[in-house]
């Protein structure tokens, strides 16, 4: 994921695509909002195929890094 950079002095450290000031997030915000990677590249022509793929495996590359914990319940807690 070469294409995914982030630096501190742009987009206040946000993951970004290379080259760009297009952050993960806004990606991932137009595909949830129904967009399709056409419609994305059409409207922000400095964006690749690959880019769009980029931002979809760095976010599954992050949430795989995710560690759960499910807490008991209120309730569980005082009974328990």
């Amino acid at each position: 994921m070469e294409q995914i950079v982030i630096d501190e002095g742009v987009c206040r450290g946000k993951p970004v695509i290379k080259g760009t000031r297009i952050t993960v997030e806004f990606i991932l915000e137009l595909l949830a909002n129904n967009w399709n990677s056409e419609e994305i590249i059409e409207n922000y022509p400095q964006l690749k195929e690959g880019d769009v793929l980029a931002a979809l495996q760095y976010a599954t590359s992050i949430l795989k890094e995710e560690n759960i914990y499910i807490l008991p319940k209120k309730d569980e807690v005082l009974s328990g």
